[in-house]
C-alpha cells in the first residue's frame, strides 16, 4: 500500500494520544474534587463545577503541551515509516513516563492540597530539603498505605497510557517515500509549532502575558476553587525559575509587630462617609514627565507633558514631593495601589501566594459597605493577569476590550490601537459612561494603556502634542489630554462632587534627568488625591515619604472606614512625618531600599550596604553610612527588617486578610 492516507498519518495518531492525556487530566480533576468534597460541599453546584472544569482545560493545555513537547516533535518529524518502527518504541516510553509523572503529581495533590490550600509548586522542594532520606521514605510509605486506592488508580492510568498509545495505524506501511506524506508532515510542523507555543502561553496575541497560576483567580469565586482549575504539573512548570519566598528570622514576632503592624484597627469615631472612589493607574507616568514636580529641577517655566494634571494639582488636589512606586512592572503596580501589598523579590502575580486570600479597597468597601465595584482595562480581557487579580481582590465586575466592543455608543475595534488596547481617550469616555449607570456609592479603578510601546497615537493627533526627548513623552501628553476629556465629561455627572479621585502611575519609564536614574529615582511616581467636593484636601506635602501601598489605608481613613484590615501601607494624610517611609525591592542589586526621614538605606537582606541623604543628595553620590547617627541607622534597619519579615511570613502562610481570633488578635 503506497497511497498516502491522512487518516493513517502520524498527525492523527498524535491527536489521539494527546486526547488520551486530556481525558486522564480531567479524570484526575474529578478525583481531586471528590476526594476533597468537604472543602466544596455547600457551595458547589453542578453547573459551577462544569465551569471550573472548562476553565481547567486552559491550564491543562499548557501543562500537556509542555509535558509532551518531545512526543509532539517526534510525531512531526517527516521520517519514513521504516525509520519510524524502532523510533516509536522509544517515543512510547517517553510518552508513558512523562505523562505518568504528570498524572501522579495530580493524584498526589488530592491528598496534599488540604494541608496547603493550593496546588504544589517548586517551593515543595525547599520545604522538604532538610528532611533526611529515611524520613522522606517513611512519609511516602505511610501515605502510600493510607491512600492505596489512589496508588492503584495511578498504576491503572499508567497502564492505560501504555495500552492506548497509538504510534500510527499499522495498515499504512508504504514501501517507498511519498511526496504527499512529506508535504503533510512539513505543513503540520509549520502549523502545530506556533499553535503549541500559543497553547503553552495561554494565548496568541502579544498583549497576553503567558498565563501563570494567578490566572486561575479569573475563574474562581473563592481561593479554594483554584485547586480545581489548576493542575499540579502546570503549577510546577510555572514556578521552576522562581526562588521560594523565604521568611527571614530577623527578630521575634512580638518585636516585629511592635515596630510595624500590618493590621489596621480603625479607632475613628466619625461616621462612615459613603463617597465614591475612582482610582487611575496611568501607564508609565513617572514624575519626570510632569511640569509641576520638575520646575525646580528644570526651571520655573518648564511645562512638561502633563498640562492638565499639573493644573489639577495646582488648583485643587493633594500631592507629595517624595512619593514612590513599590515596583517596576505593571503587574506590581496594581497590588500595591489597590491592595496595599508591595513587591519584594518576586511580583505577587507570579508567586504561589497569588492564590492566597487577599483584600483590597474593592473588597473592603464592597463586602462591608455595599459598594458597587468594577475594574477597567482597555486591553484584551485577561491581559496581564489584571482580570484575575481584580476578581481575587473583590472587584465585582471587569470591563475590558470585550465589553467596550459590545457598547452601542462606542466604535468597538475601530478604536483599537492595533497592538495593546483601546485608545485612552475613547476608553476613558467609556469609563465615565459606565459609572453613570452604576449604583452609588461605587469604587472603580482603571488602568490606562496608550503611553506604552510601540508609542502610537491616533491619526488625528499626529503632530499635535510635543514630542520630547523620548518617544513615550508624546504619548504621555496624549494620555494627559484623555484625562482632561474624562474630567470634562465626569464634571457634568451627578456623582462627580461626591467622589474621591486617586491618580498614580503603575511604574516609572525610561529615565532622562540624572536624579531619576538613581536607584531611588527609578521609583518616583505621582500620587494625587482630588476630591472636588472637599476644599480641605489640597496642598503639596514636601516632608512626608509616601508610597503606593499607602493609597488603600489613606482612602479608607478618608472615608472613616471602621473595620479592621491588613495593609502594608500607612495613612498619608495623618501619619506623622517622622513615621512615614517607603520600602521597595531593587532588582539590580537584589536588595531593598528603605526611605525614611532624611536617609535612604540600601539593604542586601543581611546588612545595610550604603546610606544617602536623599533630600539634599538627589544624585545619591555620597555614601554617609559611616557618618550617619548610629541610633537612626539601628532604628531604621530594625523597622525595615520588621516589614520584610512580616510580609514574607504573611505571604507564605496565607495571612493577607484580617481574621479575628479569640476576640482580639488576628
Amino acid at each position: 500500500m503506497n497511497k498516502f492516507s491522512f487518516r493513517h498519518s502520524p498527525i492523527v495518531a498524535l491527536a489521539c494520544n494527546l486526547l488520551v492525556v486530556y481525558v486522564l487530566f480531567t479524570l484526575c480533576r474529578l478525583v481531586f474534587l471528590l476526594t476533597n468534597w468537604n472543602l466544596y460541599a455547600g457551595t458547589m453546584s453542578w453547573s459551577h463545577a462544569a465551569d471550573l472544569f472548562a476553565a481547567g482545560l486552559i491550564f491543562d493545555t499548557s501543562a500537556i503541551l509542555y509535558t509532551n513537547a518531545l512526543v509532539i516533535a517526534a510525531f512531526l518529524l517527516p521520517l519514513h515509516w521504516k525509520e519510524r518502527r524502532g523510533f516509536y518504541r522509544v517515543v512510547r516510553w517517553i510518552y508513558v513516563i512523562c505523562n505518568s509523572v504528570a498524572v501522579y503529581a495530580n493524584l498526589m495533590d488530592c491528598v496534599y492540597f488540604p494541608f496547603t490550600g493550593k496546588r504544589t509548586t517548586t517551593s515543595v522542594f525547599a520545604e522538604f530539603s532538610h528532611e533526611g532520606a529515611g524520613s522522606m521514605a517513611k512519609i511516602f510509605a505511610e501515605q502510600f498505605l493510607a491512600n492505596w486506592y489512589l496508588v492503584l488508580l495511578a498504576a491503572g492510568l499508567s497502564w492505560l497510557l501504555w495500552r492506548l498509545f497509538r504510534p500510527q495505524v499499522s495498515s499504512y506501511e508504504p514501501t517507498k517515500p511519498s511526496f504527499a506524506y512529506y508535504a503533510t508532515q512539513t505543513l503540520a510542523l509549520a502549523l502545530i509549532v506556533p499553535l503549541s507555543v500559543a497553547g503553552m502561553r495561554g494565548g496568541f496575541t502579544t498583549a497576553v502575558r503567558p498565563i501563570t497560576i494567578s490566572n486561575a483567580n479569573q475563574y474562581a469565586e473563592r481561593p479554594a476553587e483554584t485547586g480545581i482549575i489548576l493542575n499540579t504539573p502546570f503549577s510546577i512548570y510555572r514556578t521552576l525559575s522562581k526562588k521560594p519566598l523565604i521568611t527571614p528570622d530577623y527578630m521575634s514576632d512580638q518585636e516585629a509587630e511592635a515596630l510595624f503592624s500590618p493590621v489596621v484597627i480603625p479607632a475613628d469615631s466619625v461616621a462612615f462617609t459613603p463617597k465614591n472612589v475612582v482610582v487611575f493607574i496611568l501607564e508609565s507616568f513617572s514624575k519626570q514627565h510632569f511640569g509641576f514636580y520638575n520646575r525646580t529641577l528644570r526651571g520655573g517655566t518648564y511645562r512638561g507633558f502633563t498640562p492638565f494634571l499639573d493644573s489639577l494639582i495646582t488648583h485643587g488636589a493633594m500631592t507629595w514631593q517624595y512619593s514612590y512606586a513599590n515596583g517596576r512592572k505593571s503587574i506590581e503596580g496594581m497590588p500595591s495601589t489597590l491592595s496595599a501589598l508591595p513587591n519584594y523579590v518576586e511580583p505577587l502575580f507570579l508567586t504561589p501566594a497569588s492564590l492566597n486570600r487577599m483584600s483590597g479597597i474593592a473588597r473592603e468597601l464592597g463586602e462591608q459597605k455595599g459598594y458597587t465595584t468594577a475594574f477597567f482595562h482597555g486591553a484584551q480581557n485577561g491581559s496581564m493577569g489584571f482580570q484575575a487579580f481584580a476578581r481575587a481582590t473583590g472587584f465585582q465586575r471587569y470591563y475590558g476590550r470585550t465589553e467596550y466592543n459590545e457598547h452601542p455608543k462606542f466604535h468597538g475595534d475601530d478604536d483599537f490601537d492595533g497592538t495593546w488596547a483601546i485608545w485612552d481617550e475613547e476608553f476613558l469616555q467609556y469609563y465615565a459612561e459606565c459609572m453613570n449607570t452604576m449604583k452609588q456609592p461605587f469604587m472603580t479603578a482603571v488602568f490606562t494603556a496608550s503611553s506604552h510601546t510601540p508609542f502610537n497615537l491616533p491619526e488625528r493627533y499626529r503632530g499635535v502634542f510635543p514630542k520630547g526627548e523620548e518617544e513615550l513623552q508624546e504619548c504621555v501628553a496624549y494620555s494627559d489630554h484623555a484625562m482632561r476629556r474624562f474630567f470634562e465629561t465626569a464634571s457634568r455627572q451627578p456623582w462627580y462632587r461626591n467622589t474621591l479621585f486617586v491618580i498614580t502611575a503603575d511604574h516609572t519609564s525610561k529615565q532622562i534627568d540624572p536624579c531619576y536614574t538613581t536607584s531611588l529615582g527609578y521609583y518616583c511616581v505621582p500620587i494625587i488625591l482630588y476630591a472636588p467636593g472637599d476644599s480641605t484636601l489640597r496642598g503639596y506635602d514636601t516632608q512626608r515619604v509616601v508610597e503606593q501601598t499607602d493609597i488603600m489605608p489613606t482612602v479608607l481613613s478618608y472615608l472613616h472606614y471602621d473595620h479592621p484590615y491588613v495593609s502594608f501601607g500607612k495613612d498619608m494624610l495623618h501619619t506623622p512625618t517622622r513615621e512615614s517611609f517607603a520600602l521597595h525591592w531593587v532588582p539590580e542589586s537584589s536588595g531593598y531600599e528603605f526611605v525614611k526621614g532624611d536617609y535612604a538605606l540600601e539593604f542586601d537582606g543581611q546588612q545595610v550596604t550604603s546610606a544617602y541623604r536623599f533630600r539634599t543628595d538627589s544624585l545619591m553620590k555620597h555614601n554617609v553610612l559611616k557618618s550617619m547617627p548610629a541610633d537612626t541607622l539601628r532604628q531604621m534597619t530594625r523597622q525595615m527588617k520588621s516589614v520584610i519579615q512580616q510580609y514574607m511570613q504573611r505571604m507564605n502562610n496565607d495571612r493577607l486578610v484580617y481574621e479575628k481570633v479569640k476576640g482580639n488578635s488576628e
